[in-house]
């Protein structure tokens, strides 16, 4: 058998797009990759205070992930010095007062980010929501998709 049909959306499709599973007859679960990535992300989503304590549990727990997350994080301060040194110039700016947080200017959140527009001016901000920051610069991504 080199094919399978997913129960969730009815798409017959290769075995290479249904996870592994060897508990299965076939040795593959009945959902495939692209459902069960939505039914994960869905879930996430009702249930995201549940999921960010988990997450920081997770980390806080596991000596290999946080080695392994100081890792990426060292190899991304030293690709981006010029973000790496507007991120901690509003961390001090804010630490000091000169900088005052904002709510999200989407949805009016209290967590914030600082979005920078332009890394040459580091203390001009906008202040977003993780999930309005990551939406921005997902739409600045695509955009710069569609211009290629």
């Amino acid at each position: 058998m080199t094919k399978k049909e997913c129960f969730k959306c009815g798409a017959e499709k290769p075995l290479t797009e249904f996870h592994k599973h060897p508990q299965m007859p076939d040795g593959r679960v009945n959902k495939c990759k692209v459902c069960n990535n939505l039914d994960v992300r869905e879930n996430r989503a009702r249930n995201v205070e549940y999921y960010r304590q988990y997450d920081n549990d997770r980390y806080k727990n596991d000596p290999e992930r946080r080695a392994k997350f100081a890792d990426r994080a060292k190899v991304w301060r030293e690709r981006h010095p010029d973000r790496y040194k507007a991120h901690g110039m509003v961390s001090n700016a804010v630490r000091d007062g000169r900088l005052i947080k904002e709510p999200c200017e989407v949805c009016g959140a209290e967590y914030v980010h600082g979005h920078h527009d332009d890394y040459s001016k580091p203390l001009d901000v906008r202040w977003l929501c993780p999930i309005h920051h990551k939406e921005h610069h997902d739409n600045e991504t695509n955009q710069k998709e569609l211009t290629k």
